[in-house]
């Protein structure tokens, strides 16, 4: 029997979700329940906050990166061992990937699950017209369950009570309702929140604030007593996704490195690796006997400086990287090149980075153009571009990726770097490829 869940979704970006299922998360741990969380979507930032609240990794649910069939045995792989789930929904409800009529969508990954979704709505400049959006919402894709509202911004008594009667209206239950809460910002930058490792003791703040507003304003019972799911497939097992070697593989961290899946260590780990975890931002040294590294994204141009310094561990990479499989992702890439902002970094690719002019966002179905310690010639993957750096040259004289109109990346002797992010849950096989590699 698969752990009930309850899905939280709005109808539009910035309505309150993040702080709703973050505060749920720790209002369900310290009520003494043991949630699992997770986003939908290929966000890496949100998963942080939820990870401080619920003590235990934040995973993602995304069936454009790994396939509709995945999902539930992920969602059943994240669960293991918690009670209930708390999935928070990404965008607006209905908004999935362009022009697939909600593919990958809040909604899509609710019935996916066959879990309740409850709508966190932004109340301010709203009143009894609330009652037309909410029967937009509940009736607009009859696959989706909308089983109650949490009412967030709210003003004043009086208009808690024409919130109320408009949700009573269309038949909604209140759940929860928030009152206007200034303290609850967590800073931002040029791709979205400052993650959770870098924000550090502030971010502890902010998800006990969360938490506190939750536990005073949302009936966290009651939620509980609407969480269902209708996940039957057995839980994904990285061991049985990937065949085993022995090699280390060092796997960046700290500050600068936060943008990873936590199914990719698992797999590395499955596959036979030894995982260690390296921090460039401090650490001088690869660990002892370190046979591939693995430089997951991030913000290396927020820490560019820091690692700049780091001058022998960068000495280190450019050796192993003439030698042995170095995988990079985004973050990972720009710390591959020779220029970040004006700041000496690893060098191994002859490239330099800065900052351009707009976000790059979005999902990517690609086609890998060469072999490399990843993917045979020919694989196709979808991934995720999410950066608003650029890299001059953007691909070297075999690009690791193309899709339309575009190479990018670069494969070069076992170096695969690319601003592509994949879900190594949708590809196990790369993982295995690149461990064995390791392991020659």
């Amino acid at each position: 029997m698969s752990v009930p869940a309850v899905v939280i979704a709005a109808p539009a970006s910035g309505s309150g979700k993040t702080t709703v299922a973050t505060g749920l998360l720790g209002a369900l741990r310290a009520a003494g329940r043991t949630p699992a969380p997770f986003k939908v979507g290929p966000d890496y930032v949100d998963p942080g906050y939820h990870a401080l609240a619920a003590g235990r990794p934040g995973r993602n649910l995304d069936p454009v990166m790994v396939g509709e069939d995945l999902v539930g045995p992920l969602y059943a792989h994240g669960g293991a061992g918690c009670d209930v789930a708390v999935v928070e929904g990404v965008m607006g409800l209905f908004d999935g990937r362009t022009g697939t009529q909600g593919f990958g969508s809040t909604a899509h990954v609710a019935e996916l699950l066959g879990a309740p979704v409850v709508l966190v709505v932004d109340a301010r400049g709203q009143a009894g017209s609330l009652a037309a959006l909410l029967h937009g919402f509940a009736t607009y894709r009859p696959g989706t369950r909308l089983a109650g509202v949490v009412l967030n911004r709210v003003g004043s008594p009086r208009h808690e009570q024409v919130l109320r009667a408009a949700c009573e209206e269309v038949g909604l239950a209140v759940l929860g309702v928030l009152p206007r809460h200034d303290g609850l910002a967590v800073p931002s930058r040029h791709l979205g929140l400052v993650t959770a490792v870098e924000h550090g003791a502030a971010a502890v703040d902010a998800v006990a604030a969360m938490t506190a507003l939750v536990r005073g304003h949302v009936d966290v019972e009651a939620v509980l007593a609407l969480a269902a799911s209708s996940v039957t497939a057995a839980p994904w097992a990285p061991e049985v996704a990937v065949t085993p070697g022995r090699p280390v593989v060092a796997v960046a961290g700290g500050a600068a490195f936060t943008f990873g899946y936590a199914e990719h260590v698992e797999l590395l780990a499955a596959a036979g690796a030894d995982v260690v975890t390296v921090d460039p931002s401090r650490d001088e040294v690869l660990p002892e006997g370190t046979h591939g590294l693995v430089l997951p994204g991030g913000f290396p141009e927020e820490h560019a400086a820091t690692l700049a310094a780091n001058t022998r561990l960068l000495e280190q990479v450019r050796a192993l990287a003439l030698h042995a499989p170095v995988h990079a992702e985004c973050g990972g890439l720009l710390y591959l090149a020779r220029e970040l902002e004006g700041h000496r970094l690893a060098g191994v690719l002859d490239a330099t980075a800065t900052f351009g002019p707009r976000l790059a966002l979005g999902y990517r179905d690609a086609v890998a153009l060469g072999d490399s310690v990843l993917h045979p010639a020919g694989a196709r993957v979808t991934g995720h571009e999410f950066h608003r750096t650029v890299l001059t040259p953007g691909a070297g004289a075999t690009p690791a990726w193309a899709w339309t109109g575009t190479t990018e990346g670069f494969v070069q002797d076992q170096v695969h770097a690319s601003y592509l992010h994949t879900h190594p849950a949708a590809a196990p096989g790369s993982v295995a490829r690149f461990v064995a590699a390791c392991a020659a």
